[in-house]
């Protein structure tokens, strides 16, 4: 699946749901209850046991687009190259690492790059960044999102960290084209909960719209 391909569909969702587990069945549950309450996209995260099994079998599971698969906390090409050939739709790294995008960009990949400061944003930009993750966006904040569009409105960002069922619309109204949300959206999975993680993504989901349908 082409980069603007997934790319259309994280945008259209606006819920790009953050897998930590403490296993990977636990992570393959998780992922599917996202996707049940709509996120169209699940970053599976390198810091879970067996990350690299987790995403060939969601990507061999759903093969037909009906769920991006993506890898995060990826900090180097050498890690981008090994999700990419299990079947990762995107990249995501809470840093730029401008060979990581340059080997998406080869392959045809989504790279998403993290950011916190406006030189590191336009950094992104000119590294060729599809979108650019916020991180940590409990310590920026959606103020931050909101002046970082006025002079840089074509940057395309996504907030990860702090966002949540209550702050969610405020980040879509600041200007954000996603959000990336992980434990505020999958604190159930701890006690086995997976049906409050399939709730909770559909209320993400609905708020995003909401929010955008209401500026």
């Amino acid at each position: 699946m082409s980069s603007t391909n997934v790319c259309n569909a994280i945008l259209e969702s606006g819920l790009i749901a953050v897998v930590r587990a403490e296993t990977s069945e636990q992570a393959l549950r998780i992922a599917e209850a996202c996707r049940e309450g709509g996120a169209a996209a699940i970053e599976i995260t390198f810091t879970v046991p067996g990350a690299v099994g987790v995403i060939e079998r969601l990507a061999e599971t759903y093969a037909d687009g009906g769920m991006r698969i993506g890898a995060g906390t990826v900090l180097d090409p050498e890690t981008a190259r090994t999700a990419i050939l299990a079947g990762a739709d995107f990249v995501v790294a809470p840093c730029l690492n401008p060979e990581v995008v340059r080997l998406c960009k080869r392959y045809d990949v989504l790279a998403m790059p993290g950011a916190m400061t406006v030189r590191e944003i336009v950094e992104c930009l000119e590294a060729g960044a599809d979108l650019i993750k916020v991180f940590p966006g409990e310590v920026l904040g959606p103020r931050f999102i909101k002046a970082v569009r006025g002079p840089l409105p074509q940057a395309r960002l996504v907030p990860t960290g702090g966002v949540a069922l209550d702050n969610v619309g405020e980040w879509i109204r600041a200007g954000c084209v996603a959000v990336g949300v992980g434990g505020n959206l999958t604190a159930g999975a701890r006690t086995g909960d997976y049906a409050s993680v399939t709730a909770m993504a559909r209320q993400l989901v609905e708020r995003i719209h909401a929010a955008r349908a209401h500026g």
